[in-house]
């Protein structure tokens, strides 16, 4: 497979993204805004009838058209429960087109500001919607796309790392050693005794906006998996803070669908699968130009050696009794 089979945005020139969009009967006279996105190519617009739209072009070769038609149709099942959320448009009575190579979809403008993770009432509000998120992903699993798991979030990123020729000379033992330190304390901890469901996948504080209320975007990461993996994401701060912020989370949540406690005790594994599987992303990305622009400290020696603390610090928190409920009166 060629550089240009794995990173083919190269092509995706002005020209391209406006025959694409009129392919679909929907003509640009403004914007083609660029969007903070780098695993898909994302660009704001308005069409020639002053409505404004987001165009998301997925990158080639990650997920199969099933994969990705799973992700809007579970979108439009969230929809359709009045959860809010970016879904994409159905024209010409569907909601993934092509053109020439590329794959991409159309979603309504939307704008908000950002969430306050420290905001108690917007918590338990979010703690609502993923509890009625979670209570449609529990109807069925998806068929085509992954379940979260070792060999997507570490058996592959290891083998990346130890090829990409990232890590410096004089950190090689260090890092690597300490990585399947890590890997096998994973391995370890990581259990199947949880209720596999659709999820959000990453649900971290930039894919939630908020208006009146959250707004939820960004199902490109959806999978099966636990419920907890869209809930630790949201906790921060000191072991106090994240007790209270779950606490908070989780009696919201409780309202509309049921949450098993074990499976808080895979909120640190969590954390590290995603350590890992992040360092690799990024290792596997930096063919594309828009990656060395926007993580330049990525091939710098001081990254490596923060790595090599975040390793150890993450080998320190599994070691740590795992977060529990707060008692009830």
């Amino acid at each position: 497979m060629t550089a240009l089979d794995d990173f083919s945005f190269a092509d995706l020139t002005p020209d391209l993204l406006l025959n694409a969009l009129e392919s679909t009967g929907v003509y640009a006279s403004s914007g083609l805004l660029p969007l903070n996105s780098y695993e898909n190519r994302v660009y704001q617009f308005s069409s020639d009838d002053g409505r404004r739209y987001v165009a998301k072009f997925y990158r080639p070769q990650r997920w199969s058209d099933a994969q990705i038609q799973e992700e809007h149709d579970f979108a439009a099942e969230l929809a359709a429960q009045e959860i809010p959320l970016a879904a994409p448009l159905a024209i010409n009575g569907q909601t993934l087109h092509h053109y020439e190579h590329h794959r991409f979809a159309l979603f309504p403008s939307v704008g908000g500001r950002q969430f306050e993770v420290d905001n108690v009432d917007q918590l338990e509000q979010v703690g609502r919607f993923l509890g009625r998120i979670h209570k449609v992903g529990q109807h069925t699993l998806f068929s085509h796309r992954p379940t979260i798991g070792l060999e997507e979030y570490l058996v592959q990123p290891r083998l990346v790392l130890e090829q990409s020729g990232f890590i410096p000379t004089h950190l090689e033992s260090a890092f690597f050693g300490d990585l399947d330190r890590l890997i096998a304390l994973l391995s370890e901890r990581w259990h199947s005794d949880w209720q596999s469901q659709r999820i959000h996948g990453d649900c971290h504080p930039g894919n939630i906006l908020w208006r009146d209320g959250p707004l939820f975007v960004d199902l490109d990461d959806a999978r099966n998996g636990p419920a907890v993996q869209d809930l630790w994401m949201l906790l921060n701060g000191s072991r106090q803070d994240q007790l209270m912020q779950l606490d908070t989370l989780l009696e919201a949540y409780g309202e509309f669908a049921d949450f098993d406690p074990r499976e808080l005790q895979l909120i640190e594994p969590l954390r590290g699968l995603r350590l890992v599987h992040y360092m690799a992303w990024l290792a596997k990305r930096w063919q594309d130009p828009a990656f060395p622009r926007a993580f330049p400290w990525f091939a710098d020696a001081k990254y490596w050696e923060g790595q090599v603390l975040a390793i150890k610090e993450q080998l320190a928190a599994l070691e740590e009794p795992p977060l529990q409920l707060m008692p009830q009166w």
